[in-house]
């Protein structure tokens, strides 16, 4: 048995189809049995689709979404609405008292504007409405809801007194709720197998050294730089068990196959 908290991140792709939306399903039924569960949930590939709709232009670098006022707009619409709700809907069908949430909700994500992105050829981009969240930032309303027997489920977005919503990424803000909530585990759950090698084999286990590394050499980049700065962030807030695994698997996720990180 889990000798606390579960923090389980997932991307929004892997929750958009029926299919994907039963397997992940199945595999938080099995989380939740273990004991206290807690789920974050982006929204990628949603939130491009609704900017078409609305004929908002795709603004990102390195992976990261420029994120301006229209595109805040469209965030919010379905991260906080559209796909939380639908997964809230399908955990509470499966038995599981879910509560959706987004990092607004009683200031659990307080974030400050994040700073210029540096490009690897050393350009400063101005990400615009995105935050980071800070790590003194209270977390009660879910502690609250873990000892109610509840699983939060939080959408992706912040807040700040002087700019309000902010978009954050999600495995940022899973980091941040599981060191916040002193979680025993953290798995950042994403569309490859772990984090591959250059060759496009998984490794099994990383450093915070090696990861850096990765990052540095360009072996990682997109979303996996993502995913591995918040495993480090989370594994230096006190996180002990932090793995990037396949969310394309029930198996492999209930089995954490994929990258842990030491």
């Amino acid at each position: 048995m889990t000798q606390g908290p579960v923090v389980v991140k997932f991307g929004g792709e892997l929750v958009e189809t029926q299919a994907r939306l039963d397997a992940v399903g199945e595999a938080l039924s099995a989380l939740a049995a273990e004991g206290p569960l807690v789920v974050v949930h982006g929204g990628g590939r949603e939130i491009d689709a609704e900017l078409a709709r609305r004929g908002v232009p795709k603004q990102a670098v390195d992976g990261l979404r420029i994120t301006d006022a229209a595109t805040l707009e469209a965030v919010v619409a379905v991260l906080g609405g559209t796909i939380n709700t639908r997964l809230v809907a399908h955990l509470v069908g499966l038995g599981l008292q879910a509560v959706g949430l987004t990092g607004v909700d009683a200031a659990l994500a307080r974030s400050r504007r994040a700073a210029a992105h540096v490009t690897a050829a050393g350009a400063e981009v101005d990400l615009g409405l995105v935050g980071e969240p800070e790590p003194g930032a209270d977390l009660g309303v879910v502690s609250h809801l873990l000892a109610g027997g509840y699983v939060p489920v939080i959408a992706s977005l912040g807040m700040s007194d002087e700019a309000g919503v902010l978009n954050v990424n999600a495995d940022t803000l899973a980091a941040h709720v599981a060191a916040g909530i002193g979680a025993s585990e953290l798995l950042l759950v994403g569309g490859t197998a772990g984090v591959l090698d250059g060759a496009g084999a998984t490794i099994p286990a990383l450093t915070p050294r090696e990861a850096d590394g990765l990052m540095q050499d360009g072996t990682a980049s997109a979303g996996m730089v993502a995913k591995l700065r918040a495993a480090t962030t989370a594994r230096a807030r006190g996180v002990t068990r932090v793995t990037i695994v396949d969310g394309r698997s029930v198996e492999a996720m209930l089995a954490r196959r994929g990258t842990r990180l030491d």
